[in-house]
C-alpha cells in the first residue's frame, strides 16, 4: 500500500510542478517517492519482503503458515543479498524515472 501511495504522490507532485510552472529542479524531490514505490512494486512482484530479508525473519501466517527466524547462515546470506538487490534495482529505477520526469520538465 505504501508503494502505491508513493507512486501516486510522486506522479501528483510531478504533475503539479509541471503544470504550475515551478522550477524543474523541484522535480528532484520525487526521487524518494519513486524509490519507495519501486521497492513496493518489486517486493510485490517477487513475493519477498526486504525488511524481513534483512532481519532474517519469515512470516507466513497470512497464508496459513508460521513465523520465525532463519537460522541457516547460507539462507540468511541469500536473503540479505536478495534484499540488497531489490533496494539497488529500486534505486536505479527511481533515478531513471526521476531523470525522465526531470527531462520532460525541460521540454515542457
Amino acid at each position: 500500500m505504501l508503494g502505491v501511495s508513493s507512486v501516486l504522490a510522486a506522479a501528483g507532485y510531478a504533475l503539479f510542478v509541471l503544470v504550475s510552472g515551478r522550477p524543474e529542479t523541484a522535480l528532484v524531490a520525487t526521487l524518494p517517492l519513486w524509490f519507495c514505490g519501486f521497492v513496493g512494486l518489486f517486493q510485490h512482484r517477487l513475493g519477498f519482503c526486504v525488511a524481513f530479508g534483512m532481519m532474517a525473519r519469515y512470516d507466513l501466517e497470512g497464508s496459513g503458515g508460521d513465523a520465525g527466524t532463519i537460522s541457516e547462515a547460507e539462507a540468511v546470506r541469500r536473503d540479505r543479498r536478495r534484499a540488497a538487490e531489490v533496494v539497488g534495482y529500486a534505486a536505479l529505477a527511481a533515478v531513471v524515472t526521476t531523470a525522465t520526469v526531470y527531462s520532460v520538465g525541460f521540454v515542457a
